[in-house]
């Protein structure tokens, strides 16, 4: 089937602050998507509240807009309800990693078939600037003005302990290698974590296009993504070069128990009985 980035295209004005890394993550993954030629109607993103949140308004796809924090759990129930789907997560740093830090958790144990690609610019950037959970200890910030007093998460070696189907990073300084990592991401059968590298030009003025293109670096042909232990301990080294890439890939299957019992395909295509609606009504009264 033919996809064209024409496909894709949105009307809806852009709401994003002018620079934001934003612009770059929303090329990469249109670009992701006609390449693996999958038609908008064969997608699903699923986003919460936010900035990165604001992504598929500015795309022609099926969307599903939920509460803060909460867009892997209506993912999963979206992608078990229909598992012929493509479904793709976008999120900020603040929802995927502080509100939806349990629904993360488990999405990973179960293993489920879908991608997270979380936007991660160290801040709340809608709510005006707080510390999310991976800015850097002693950070100054809106609400945290003498600094950060906690460390900052580390959300690869925690997905790498979790055995997480698929854990890779990238930075949107470099829109084609984003692209050629959310195209791993969606294709890998399993949960797959891409944690975007993502410069605001509001309230960070650290970590800039600059800075990420100065302190990142691309992993090599000769880098095993399958060695766990390797990979906990590079995302865990003291350093400040950044690794960019797939970080680690297991092999356990994806979670592929169907959505109830006897279900064998999407649930759209059951038949609609309303009387057993009836049925049930006719208990609560």
């Amino acid at each position: 089937m033919s996809v064209r980035a024409e496909d894709y295209a949105s009307e809806v004005e852009n709401a994003w602050c002018p620079g934001c890394g934003n612009f770059a993550i929303l090329k990469a993954i249109k670009k992701t998507l006609v390449e693996l030629r999958l038609p908008p109607q064969r997608v699903v993103i699923c986003t919460g509240i936010g900035q990165a949140p604001k992504l598929p308004h500015y795309l022609t796809v099926n969307t599903f807009n939920g509460l803060h924090g909460r867009e892997v759990a209506a993912a999963t129930g979206i992608k078990l309800a229909a598992p012929d789907l493509t479904v793709v997560i976008h999120a900020g740093d603040g929802g995927a990693y502080g509100e939806g830090g349990n629904h993360l958790l488990h999405a990973m144990r179960r293993n489920i078939d879908m991608t997270l690609v979380v936007h991660d610019n160290k801040y709340y950037g809608l709510t005006k600037g707080q510390a999310s959970p991976t800015t850097e200890q002693g950070t100054p910030a809106s609400l945290q003005q003498e600094g950060v007093s906690s460390a900052p998460l580390n959300p690869l070696a925690l997905a790498i302990s979790q055995d997480c189907g698929m854990v890779a990073q990238v930075t949107s300084a470099n829109v084609d290698h984003m692209a050629g990592i959310f195209a791993e991401a969606i294709s890998h059968s399993g949960f797959s974590l891409v944690n975007a590298l993502q410069p605001c030009v509001t309230w960070d003025k650290v970590h800039t296009f600059a800075y990420y293109r100065e302190h990142c670096y691309e992993l090599d042909e000769g880098y095993d993504p399958g060695d766990a232990r390797r990979a906990f301990e590079l995302v865990t080294a003291e350093s400040d070069r950044i690794p960019l890439g797939i970080v680690y890939k297991s092999t356990r299957p994806a979670f592929a128990k169907p959505a109830a019992p006897g279900i064998d395909r999407p649930m759209r295509e059951l038949a609609v009985e309303p009387g057993k609606i009836d049925m049930l009504l006719e208990r609560f009264r």
